[in-house]
């Protein structure tokens, strides 16, 4: 009996040094996650993914669903993984959590990390608390791609009251944020009117006025990418006259100042989930766009609007810089490349 319970103690710490299978949202990270296909990470949920480039390392920042039962959303921190060679991933600890932003109350929506200045700076979807009602967007400041991050201002870079005409109180979510080739840092958010803005030099003030650049069928989570001379901003949309879940279209311009073109819808809607959220990247010469669905099921907890999964697929160029129509699968990025021509 003594040899089997010091057996059983050894296979114990056995696994808990190469990292035990998941049974729940409580459980803890495995050491390394191997790419088996979409959904990337089976072990929490995810959403909202943000991914950004390093050196040699693609750092994928993520939103992290928590939500029991019929809940709706229950968001509390920001999760980020990396990788080298986008078949295994490393799971790194929470680079921050919704209360570190002292003046919010809830709500760790969607965000984006940049690297400027020898510093990361990170943007981020929260609730105000009740001195400034509605969503509004935080920035956090680090050493390091993985945090931990801290505030950066002690008050929200972009408030509700910022946007006074718009149609209800969560439009100030979802920023993306981009340096252009000058130099000078962009940011653009929204939900149902896309707005853009210059940042100034520090990161954490807006620098002039903020504009509308609202394509058609703009619902949310926009994304701003340069190829080449030409930018294109990637969101999430939704044609409210014959569509009930969110697609993923995309319009192009020749300066961050517009006219956009609208260019079509990129993807379909995402398995079953209401939303989806576009996230793009290019890493050792091959475009990757990371969205979500909610088709996983970690404990007795299934997939649904507040529990949704990281997938990521592969991103083509036509040869007039358009983008070529991207299909979710759960293969996603396990199998090699389709042929790109």
């Amino acid at each position: 009996m003594k040899r089997n319970l010091s057996l059983a103690l050894a296979c114990s710490v056995v696994l808990a040094s190469f990292g035990a299978p998941s049974v729940g949202r409580s459980a803890s990270p495995e050491p390394v996650i191997v790419n088996r296909g979409n959904p990337l990470f089976r072990d929490r949920f995810t959403a909202d993914p943000a991914p950004l480039v390093v050196g040699d390392t693609l750092y994928l920042y993520t939103g992290h669903d928590q939500a029991q039962g019929d809940a709706m959303f229950d968001m509390r921190d920001w999760l980020v993984f990396s990788t080298k060679d986008m078949k295994t991933w490393t799971p790194h600890a929470p680079i921050m959590n919704v209360k570190d932003f002292k003046w919010a109350k809830k709500d760790a929506w969607a965000s984006q990390t940049i690297e400027k200045n020898g510093k990361f700076y990170f943007y981020a979807a929260v609730e105000h608390d009740d001195s400034r009602p509605g969503k509004a967007i935080g920035v956090a400041v680090s050493d390091s791609p993985t945090g931990p991050f801290t505030d950066a201002r002690g008050s929200a870079l972009i408030t509700n009251q910022m946007t006074p005409d718009g149609k209800h109180s969560w439009e100030d979510i979802d920023p993306t944020v981009f340096t252009d080739d000058d130099g000078v840092t962009w940011i653009a958010w929204g939900n149902r009117d896309c707005y853009i803005a210059k940042l100034k030099a520090n990161m954490t003030e807006i620098d002039g006025p903020i504009r509308k650049i609202t394509p058609p069928h703009f619902e949310e989570g926009p994304w701003l990418h340069k190829r080449g001379d030409l930018y294109y901003l990637t969101y999430a949309s939704l044609d409210r006259a014959t569509q009930t879940d969110e697609h993923v279209s995309y319009a192009t311009a020749t300066s961050l100042d517009g006219p956009w073109t609208y260019r079509g819808e990129l993807t379909k809607s995402a398995k079953n989930s209401f939303t989806i959220h576009p996230g793009i990247a290019e890493f050792r010469g091959q475009g990757y766009i990371f969205l979500h669905n909610a088709t996983l099921t970690v404990g007795d907890q299934g997939g649904a609007v507040g529990r949704r999964a990281v997938t990521v697929e592969y991103l083509q160029y036509n040869p007039d810089g358009t983008l070529k129509p991207v299909v979710q699968t759960e293969a996603g990025v396990s199998v090699p490349p389709p042929p790109a021509n």
